[in-house]
């Protein structure tokens, strides 16, 4: 209880590739952590006040959390935004949040994606993803093999149509041609279609399930103090059901083998071990909970409860349905009393893992960990339906084998709507062919190479010109053509080209930072321009497009390449020293980014909050563009008091002290 009074620690990961990462640790630790953090300055008197009021503390790198990259401040997100001392670390923590680099999150919402256990080659569901942070996790893993591109997918689903867009900025972040964003009410997901080995179609069965649930959100009180108000040991209750369909959902859409994580921030056992232990009777010896106490080192947890007492809006428990009285038993179901004592033993509850506030200075939370190990009785059961049963089969909350959910009983958001046969209301996806007109000209211009099918290129457009060319991988691409008429696609592509009519430029297109990443290794030598570090510094610090840096003040290298290069969209490529990882593996910090060829000149191409990255890393001094918002005006920090900025699965706010330049300016626009 004294802990849960206390405000939450501020927690954040590092992310992108393993070279990446391991410089942005490095500065991490150093420049930030020992300099802003152990050893702050105090500018002036009216900061001083609230700086005593800070306790120093040690930064806290989580030990269960691979490759040291995950850390937890001893600070406050109040305490870093009204300190002048920390205005660094604040401008720090949005700029790299911006593209991506670093996500704030709550330190056990980390903990679900990693159990999972990704491959890159896993089809991976997230069933109730916005606004996203553990959606980003996964993405992350799916990516986590340097040079290697992932032949898995993730499909992120969240019932809310508003915060789908939400889940797709976070998306976004990542740049990955490997995500699918859909809209529908995660307990009657519908079945997808997919491509089978033999070229016919098949229903798709997924390798990783994440089943983070609506909850009450008792675990969150340190951060969302409205709950103390409103708790009740009986607030579960009218989640369980919602719950208990949707992990029963979620394991219809597991394949054999595969692996489900279920999740809530809640302590409320009605909510947790109930939902689970009513799972394991209904499927029958075809799933169990996994033991992973020794995936995590360093973890801090207690074991699942194996007893307790479901509890009417009175606060009174009771020890079983038949002591339930008649008015309560609407609230208090059969379903939710806990295994006899004799019986305990068979489903392993104790292998469910609850995190409590105090043990490492958390918020409240709850993981289990369940593999398939065979078909469920009614999936077998299915199977031997007539024919004429199973075309009928549209893929909902299936009750028992003959009681199916049919496509038009399936409600496609919060209100059952009338069922729609010609797709819904949203940009449509329209993939390139082999024979599209545009692509001849962006082959040649950019000498990409054979390897990358056109047909994995799209646009949001039917008719007109095409403004953006998304680009997707084929497992993505067979997924949006096969299921575009009965799943809700709300986005999917990473942005690779967009249109730039310049009469200097042979190409109707320039390439997109954003999905650089996912076609340099694609893109010949004719368009790449290798540069010196000085070279790179010199491009991303200027940052007036009417005087972009003379090509003849470039180093003689570059010079000599800019040679055989023709005006327009190109790749700029600095590739730095090789230097041994933690691991031992020997790794070498490579960044590429678009940049433009004028008739004279060069320049980076990139949003100001990757060029401020790209500097960071470089070692260069980005002092231009770190704000001090103190200065201008020192009353800002109490204006600004009650902003949020979102670090998990409740609420995405964005920063209201990010600059609007921040937010929409690029360097170097070609003119």
């Amino acid at each position: 209880m004294a802990t849960i009074k206390e405000t939450l620690p501020t927690a954040f990961r590092i992310t992108g590739s393993k070279s990446e990462a391991r410089a942005l640790l490095g500065i991490v630790k150093g420049k930030f952590f020992k300099d802003c953090l152990l050893n702050p300055s105090q500018p002036d008197e009216n900061s001083q006040k609230i700086d005593k009021e800070i306790e120093q503390k040690k930064p806290i790198c989580l030990p269960w959390y691979p490759d040291g990259l995950a850390w937890q401040l001893q600070l406050t997100r109040k305490d870093i935004r009204r300190s002048e001392a920390y205005f660094r670390l604040h401008n720090f923590l949005i700029s790299e949040t911006d593209c991506g680099n670093i996500s704030r999150q709550e330190a056990v919402s980390m903990i679900p994606p990693l159990l999972l256990d990704v491959k890159p080659h896993h089809k991976i569901l997230d069933m109730c993803a916005a606004p996203g942070s553990k959606t980003a996790q996964l993405i992350e893993l799916l990516h986590a093999e340097d040079g290697r591109f992932p032949t898995g997918f993730v499909i992120a689903n969240d019932i809310d149509n508003n915060r789908c867009y939400m889940l797709v900025h976070q998306a976004k972040r990542f740049n990955s041609p490997c995500v699918v964003i859909t809209n529908h009410d995660a307990a009657v997901m519908p079945n997808f279609t997919v491509t089978g080995t033999d070229g016919t179609l098949t229903m798709l069965k997924f390798d990783r399930v994440l089943c983070d649930v609506p909850c009450s959100g008792d675990g969150t009180l340190r951060k969302n103090p409205d709950i103390w108000l409103k708790w009740n040991t009986a607030n579960g209750n009218n989640l369980h059901g919602i719950q208990s369909r949707i992990l029963r959902r979620g394991v219809e859409m597991l394949s054999v083998g595969g692996r489900l994580v279920y999740s809530t921030c809640s302590l409320n056992p009605l909510e947790n071990e109930a939902v689970i232990h009513r799972l394991l009777v209904d499927t029958r010896g075809a799933v169990q909970l996994v033991d992973v106490s020794s995936q995590l080192p360093g973890l801090k947890y207690r074991q699942g409860l194996v007893h307790w007492l479901p509890t009417s809006r009175d606060m009174r428990g009771y020890t079983s349905y038949n002591d339930v009285p008649e008015k309560w038993q609407t609230q208090v179901r059969p379903q939710m009393f806990p295994p006899s004592p004799e019986d305990a033993h068979k489903f392993n509850l104790e292998r469910c893992i609850r995190i409590l506030p105090h043990q490492q200075d958390t918020g409240g939370f709850f993981v289990a960990v369940i593999e398939k190990l065979r078909p469920l009785p009614w999936e077998a059961a299915a199977k031997a339906l007539p024919a004429e049963s199973e075309e009928q089969e549209q893929g909902g909350n299936e009750k028992d084998a003959a009681n199916s959910t049919s496509e038009d009983k399936v409600p496609w958001g919060p209100q059952r709507k009338r069922r729609r046969t010609h797709g819904y209301k949203e940009d449509p996806f329209v993939f390139f062919t082999e024979d599209e007109p545009l692509w001849p000209s962006i082959r040649d211009f950019y000498d990409i190479d054979s390897l990358l099918s056109p047909t994995c290129l799209l646009t949001r457009c039917n008719e007109g010109k095409k403004k953006n060319i998304y680009f997707t991988s084929l497992a993505v691409r067979d997924i949006v053509i096969n299921n575009h008429l009965t799943i809700k696609l709300i986005n999917t592509g990473v942005k690779s080209f967009v249109r730039c009519d310049n009469k200097s430029m042979d190409c109707a297109f320039r390439l997109a930072q954003e999905g650089l990443h996912s076609i340099l290794p694609y893109i010949g030598p004719k368009r790449k321009i290798f540069v010196t570090k000085a070279d790179l510094i010199k491009l991303l610090i200027n940052d007036d497009p009417k005087f972009p840096p003379e090509a003849d003040t470039l180093d003689p290298s570059t010079q000599e390449q800019l040679k055989d290069i023709s005006q327009g969209s190109c790749v700029l490529v600095y590739q730095g020293e090789d230097n041994p990882s933690s691991g031992g593996d020997i790794t070498r910090l490579t960044l590429a980014m678009v940049g433009w060829r004028g008739a004279k000149s060069v320049r980076a191409y990139v949003p100001i909050s990757d060029c401020v990255h790209y500097l960071r890393l470089c070692g260069a001094d980005v002092s231009k563009y770190e704000k001090n918002k103190f200065i201008k005006n020192p009353s800002v920090a109490e204006e600004k008091s009650g902003e949020k900025i979102a670090v998990d699965n409740e609420t995405e706010v964005k920063d209201e002290d990010r600059n609007e330049e921040e937010e929409v300016g690029m360097l170097g626009e070609p003119t």
